[in-house]
């Protein structure tokens, strides 16, 4: 039978996963392509879309796991707001708001550890 097998459960999963996100990115597609650049409906679905990606980056600071969980609180935030203070200086480059907090987490972990 194929649900004996020991690869029937990785499929499943594998299925299941793809049918659920696939589904609502190709409505997405689909409902996307029909919207005005400027419309209300499009400036809600981004800010949505931000609130999401801020509120996710607000727990990995305030509730980390793994190796953030090791520094301080004030690290954290610090390399978080000189990451974004530079993101913004630099013309809301992505790339540098990602590695300038990188390289300041980095650096204070290098440093406490020094102690």
């Amino acid at each position: 039978m194929i649900t004996d097998a020991w690869w029937a459960p990785y499929l499943f999963i594998a299925i299941a996963g793809w049918i659920a996100t696939d589904i609502w990115r190709w409505l997405g597609v689909l409902a996307g392509n029909r919207l005005k650049e400027g419309s209300e409906i499009l400036n809600w679905v981004r800010a949505v879309a931000t609130a999401l990606v801020m509120a996710v980056t607000a727990k990995l600071i305030v509730f980390p796991t793994g190796v953030l969980e090791q520094t301080p609180m004030w690290l954290r935030i610090g390399a978080a707001a000189v990451g974004f203070a530079v993101f913004l200086m630099a013309g809301q480059r992505v790339l540098i708001g990602v590695i300038v907090p990188l390289v300041l987490l980095t650096l204070g972990l290098v440093a406490l550890d020094l102690r």
